[in-house]
């Protein structure tokens, strides 16, 4: 097994929380002028294609099709499909900042999940942990202070399920390897996007084409950046970094947008990263302790 170099994963995480925010400040802007399903769908036939092309070069499009799950493999592809279409909804409706402030407690729920879902045990510092972070959404949304918005139940979906998503990949993963789960993402995805998104087709202007493009783009190079972080550093190094795209998502909300950060969505993010990260920090003490 090759040495990590977590020094060059720290900078491909960070490069690609950059990007996957400037992707959301872009999906934003289409969303406010066409329908969410169309634009995911386009992304989503982007995606394949580079699944498939992931796919020849790694042992071929039938290998990649051959899972030991897939049922589970087709479930979790159409939930991740379903989850862009909800988080670019909320990105409209409560803006970049607010969104990625609520929709980083997806690593908490994960947690929470992988309990019933993977048998994992779950001590009282990580059930803590949630609890936190849970918290840390209230003081976001503050429910019953006479300024609550239902609305913010959208990115709290959107959060549950890439949460459940990334349950279901762990799943999979025990035989299936990354190529097959995301040959699966990809294509599952884009079918999915494809049957819903003939109802919800409308013309594109010309100025947006070029949008359209570069987010397309921007989707692939971001998931090229992530699969080349994991593959020179350990995942548990790298992971706060991906913390990153929350501050990156504020700034380009409040210069493209012209959002602001209210107070208490910044103390409510903080408080839900910070019990994230606690939890990166527990888990890899514990396989310190295992090796």
């Amino acid at each position: 097994m090759k040495e990590p170099n977590n020094k060059l994963g720290f900078i491909l995480m960070s490069l690609t929380s950059l990007l996957f925010a400037l992707q959301d400040g872009v999906s934003r802007y289409l969303a406010d002028e066409y329908n969410v399903v169309l634009t995911v769908m386009i992304r989503f036939w982007f995606f394949a294609g580079f699944a498939i092309f992931l796919a020849h070069r790694n042992g071929g499009i039938r290998h990649a099709m051959r899972s030991h799950y897939p049922k589970m493999q087709i479930a979790r592809s159409v939930i991740v499909a379903l989850e862009i279409c909800v988080t670019v909804a909320a990105f409209t409706i409560l803006g970049l900042t607010e969104t990625h402030a609520i929709f980083v407690c997806y690593p908490l729920i994960i947690v929470a999940l992988s309990g019933p879902m993977l048998g994992e045990k779950i001590g009282w510092l990580r059930w803590s942990a949630v609890l936190i972070g849970f918290l840390g959404v209230l003081v976001i949304i503050r429910p019953g202070s006479g300024v609550f918005s239902p609305w913010a139940l959208v990115p709290i979906l959107g959060a549950t399920m890439f949460a459940l998503y990334g349950v279901m990949t762990r799943y999979v993963a025990d035989k299936d390897d990354a190529t097959t789960s995301f040959f699966y993402t990809g294509c599952i995805g884009a079918v999915i996007m494809s049957v819903i998104g003939m109802f919800f087709l409308e013309p594109i202007a010309n100025k947006d084409l070029g949008w359209l493009l570069l987010l397309c783009l921007m989707g692939i190079l971001g998931h090229w950046l992530l699969i080349k972080t994991y593959d020179v550093a350990e995942a548990s190094a790298v992971q706060p970094f991906a913390y990153l795209q929350m501050p990156f998502a504020a700034i380009v909300g409040m210069f493209a947008f012209s959002e602001t950060l209210r107070t208490n969505v910044a103390i409510g993010a903080a408080i839900i990263i910070g019990a994230g990260i606690f939890v990166l920090w527990r888990e890899r003490n514990l396989n310190e302790t295992r090796d």
